[in-house]
C-alpha cells in the first residue's frame, strides 16, 4: 500500500512540476508577443471609384530580431491594411508598416515605427526537428482576449509545392492546440520556449474551432524573414489568362489586373489605380475597372511562365533599385516609376 501511495505521490509531484514548467516557460514567452489592429479600406464594387468602406481587424504576432524592429505575423491578418497598430504587452502601442510579405505561406514582416529595446525578442527555434506528438502552446488574442495561451501537439506536418511560385515547397503544422479569431499571426512555441511556426487559419464547418489548426513553419518565416525580396507593394493583382486579356480588350495575352491598391503603399505613391465594380465572369469574382500591369521593368507579362518569373525577379532586386511598369489605362499604355527603399 505504502508502495502504491508512494507511486501516487509522484506521479502527482512530477505532473505539478510540469504544469509548473510551462507556466514559467509561458510567462517568458508572453513577453514577446503582440497584438495587432489593423484598419482596411475597400472599394464597395458598386460603380463609383470614390465609394469605400472601412473596416477593422485583429490579429496577433510576435517580435524577433536582435534589432528588436521586426514583427513576424500572418500575410491575412495586414494584407489589406491601410493602419497598423502594434501592443505590446506593458501597453506601449506602436505603429508598423510591412516589410515583407508572403501570401503562399501567409507569413508577413512588419517594422515597427522604432525599436523596442525594453523588451525580449523570440528566438526562433529550428521546426525541422518538430515530430507528429511533440507538445507545443500558442499564445495569442483569440476573440480580443489578448495574450490567451492555449496547449496542444503538432497532430500532422503538410507540405504543398506552389506552381505559381516555382513550385517552391511550403509547409504547415496541423495542430489541435485551440485557435479562434484573432489567434492568426501568433505564434507557436515548443516546450523551449521558441517559435516553431506562426498560426495561419483554422479549418472549421461551425465557424468555431473544431481540433484543425494550422501554423507555418519557423524555417519558412525565417527564410523570409531573411530575405531581401517579396516587397510589399501594396496591391491585389489577379493573373489573367490569353482568354480574359481578349475578352477584356487587354493588348496582349496575359497581365496583371489592380483589383485594390492599398493607402499609402508603394502602389499608392507609384500611382496605381485599383477596381470599382464588380462583375462575374464565369465563376469568376472581379473587381475591374483598375490599371491592368503590361510589364514589370524588362519583364513583359504577356505568358504564365513571365509571371511567374516575376515572381522570383521581385525576390532579388537590392534596395535603391528604380522599378518601371508598364500599364494599361482607359485605352491608354502609361508608365509609372518607383524607387525601392
Amino acid at each position: 500500500m505504502k508502495k502504491i501511495l508512494l507511486v501516487f505521490s509522484l506521479s502527482l509531484f512530477l505532473f505539478t512540476a510540469n504544469s509548473q514548467t510551462l507556466a514559467d516557460i509561458a510567462a517568458r514567452a508572453d513577453s514577446s508577443v503582440v497584438q495587432i489592429e489593423v484598419i482596411e479600406k475597400r472599394n464597395l464594387g458598386i460603380g463609383d471609384p470614390g465609394k469605400f468602406e472601412k473596416a477593422e481587424g485583429l490579429g496577433s504576432g510576435v517580435l524577433v530580431g536582435k534589432d528588436r524592429i521586426y514583427i513576424l505575423t500572418a500575410a491575412h491578418v495586414v494584407i489589406d491594411a491601410t493602419k497598423i497598430q502594434v501592443i505590446f504587452t506593458d501597453g506601449t502601442t506602436i505603429g508598423a508598416l510591412i516589410r515583407r510579405i508572403d501570401r503562399t505561406s501567409d507569413v508577413a514582416v512588419l517594422q515597427l515605427d522604432r525599436p523596442m529595446n525594453h523588451l525580449p525578442a523570440a528566438t526562433l527555434g529550428d521546426s525541422d526537428k518538430m515530430r507528429i506528438g511533440d507538445d507545443v502552446f500558442i499564445i495569442g488574442s483569440p476573440l480580443g482576449i489578448s495574450h490567451s495561451v492555449s496547449k496542444g501537439i503538432i497532430s500532422g506536418k503538410h507540405t504543398e509545392y506552389n506552381e505559381s511560385n516555382n513550385n517552391r515547397a511550403m509547409e504547415f503544422f496541423q495542430t489541435d492546440a485551440s485557435i479562434n479569431k484573432g489567434n492568426s499571426g501568433g505564434p507557436m512555441f515548443n516546450m523551449k520556449g521558441e517559435v516553431v511556426g506562426i498560426i495561419s487559419s483554422i479549418l472549421s464547418f461551425s465557424g468555431g474551432f473544431e481540433g484543425l489548426g494550422f501554423a507555418a513553419t519557423s524555417s519558412i518565416a525565417k527564410e523570409i524573414l531573411q530575405q531581401k525580396g517579396r516587397i510589399w507593394f501594396g496591391t491585389d493583382v489577379l493573373a489573367l489568362s490569353p482568354e480574359m486579356c481578349k475578352l477584356l480588350n487587354v493588348p496582349q495575352e496575359g497581365a496583371l489586373l489592380v483589383q485594390s491598391v492599398t493607402d499609402s503603399s508603394p502602389a499608392y505613391f507609384m500611382g496605381l489605380k485599383g477596381g470599382y465594380l464588380y462583375v462575374t465572369i464565369g465563376d469568376k469574382k472581379i473587381l475591374l475597372g483598375g490599371d491592368y500591369i503590361l510589364k514589370f521593368d524588362n519583364i513583359q507579362l504577356n505568358s504564365r511562365e513571365n509571371i511567374e518569373k516575376l515572381w522570383d525577379y521581385l525576390n532579388s532586386v537590392d534596395k535603391g533599385h528604380k522599378y518601371v511598369i508598364t500599364i494599361y489605362r482607359a485605352g491608354e499604355i502609361k508608365k509609372l516609376s518607383w524607387i525601392l527603399n
